[in-house]
């Protein structure tokens, strides 16, 4: 297993998700009560509390739930949507709607992010930024559970591959190994 290290507060442009084990962000809807009961690395919400500076999401995500913010009231950021019609959004203190190129959201991020890091949270922005050059960092919580359908992390039909590398280990380019076992539903 690789031995990932905190997160820090770099500065860094961040794809941020918890992920099923079959690729899918969050399930059809947007629904997200798929990760009911899934339990996450000890401290690794206050982690990324205290490194994320902004976040930038998409219109599809904040429109499903106007006002969430991510990890918990305990997470004072700048959230950005970008957003084709921002004139009809739902308004929210900290919210900030964008109808620009997602490189100047991007860069409108990072600033008010002041250092920190800008963790996007939407898999259509994250495509756009991931062939554009302008992601520093996948981030994925693999959790254990295959929904079978909802909104992938990347899905990009026809597009090339998207090639990573780990950023902690001695083998760059290994695979990860995870192993399993069903549980019987109750």
């Amino acid at each position: 297993m690789l031995n990932i290290e905190p997160q820090q507060a770099a500065g860094k442009v961040l794809f941020h998700f918890s992920m099923s084990l079959d690729g899918f962000v969050a399930g059809p809807n947007h629904a997200m009560d798929w990760l009911t009961g899934v339990t996450g690395r000890d401290g690794v919400e206050e982690e990324y509390i205290e490194t994320t500076g902004a976040v930038l999401g998409g219109r599809n995500g904040w429109d499903r739930a106007p006002g969430a913010r991510p990890y918990s009231e305990d997470w004072k950021g700048r959230i950005f949507v970008l957003t084709h019609h921002p004139e009809d959004a739902t308004p929210a203190d900290g919210v900030t709607f964008l109808n620009c190129d997602v490189a100047e959201a991007v860069r409108i991020g990072l600033e008010a992010a002041d250092g920190k890091n800008l963790e996007v949270l939407s898999p259509t922005i994250g495509r756009q930024l991931l062939e554009r050059g302008l992601i520093d960092e996948v981030n994925l919580h693999i959790a254990p559970v295959l929904l079978g359908d909802g909104i992938r992390l990347f899905d990009n039909p026809g597009g090339r591959p998207v090639r990573l590398r780990h950023a902690h280990g001695s083998q760059p380019f290994a695979e990860v190994d995870v192993r399993y076992h069903p549980v019987a539903e109750a």
